[in-house]
């Protein structure tokens, strides 16, 4: 069985800035499955990923921008690890979608790497993939 991580993304137009995630997934040999859903404009769509994730993936990568309450929608709904890239954005580069991701309440865990910081999410993935997985160990001490 090959691990897998689901990645949800809360707009099309954030796609690009998910390549770094993608790429490394690919490098290490994760698959992965993307799905665009923004916790305000789909949150049935968002609940529905969160709730069947556990018999699809090991793990989630969820990225949002602007007010970044997708990572945290999530989370509420399964007990995967979630991964929170915060996407920039014009209005505050970033800043607000960091301080969303990182203020999750008490119960309610999201890891968060840094603004933009795609590939950071593919390797945390893979490093919290390893406990499972020990093959893909050798890929993260190359």
């Amino acid at each position: 069985m090959k691990p897998r991580v689901g990645i949800i993304v809360g707009s099309q137009s954030d796609l690009p800035k998910l390549e770094k995630t993608t790429q490394t997934l690919k490098d290490f040999g994760i698959d992965y499955e993307m799905t665009v859903a923004s916790a305000h404009r789909n949150p049935k769509k968002v609940t529905q990923f969160a709730k069947e994730a556990e018999k699809k993936y090991d793990v989630i990568i969820a990225g949002a921008g602007m007010a970044a309450a997708l990572p945290g929608v999530v989370a509420a709904h399964t007990h995967l690890p979630v991964i929170g890239l915060p996407i920039s954005s014009p209005a505050l580069s970033g800043h607000d979608a960091l301080f969303s991701i990182v203020q999750m309440p008490p119960g309610v865990p999201v890891a968060c790497v840094a603004i933009d910081g795609a590939k950071n999410a593919a390797i945390l993935a893979a490093q919290i993939l390893a406990l499972k997985y020990p093959k893909l160990k050798k890929c993260l001490t190359r």
